[in-house]
């Protein structure tokens, strides 16, 4: 059997899989992958208060859970639109489909190093 330390597994989380959830499913959900050392890549984004209550269930677990260190997070949008017309059709498009245009990475501090992001990118830096 592999040693399991060594071993990197990504969850990615469809904006269906997520859309009819609560907030608190939701960040159960997160946190249940991330406590298994997983790294997860959403379609979407957190709300603020969502973002917010996972910091605080994060820093909750730090000192109970035993390896555990927190969680990194990024999330990234494509560029902010340039005109009135392109800003309205994709308010109404998220109104219509939700805020699927992002993308949020969150990993477990253990095995994430750093997350760099820019506009258009994330860089994930891992421990060894």
């Amino acid at each position: 059997m592999k040693n399991k330390k060594n071993k990197l597994t990504l969850r990615f989380l469809t904006y269906h899989d997520i859309k009819g959830l609560n907030s608190e499913r939701r960040i159960k959900i997160i946190l249940d992958n991330v406590l298994e050392n997983k790294i997860v890549i959403m379609q979407g984004k957190l709300e603020p208060v969502e973002e917010a209550s996972l910091i605080q269930s994060t820093m909750a677990l730090i000192g109970r859970v035993k390896g555990f260190q927190g969680v990194e997070l990024a999330t990234i949008r494509p560029e902010k639109e340039r005109d009135f017309w392109e800003i309205a059709k994709n308010r109404i498009a998220q109104a219509l489909v939700g805020q699927r245009d992002a993308l949020t990475v969150i990993g477990p501090a253990s095995v994430v190093k750093d997350i760099r992001k820019d506009p258009s990118k994330i860089d994930l830096l891992l421990k060894r």
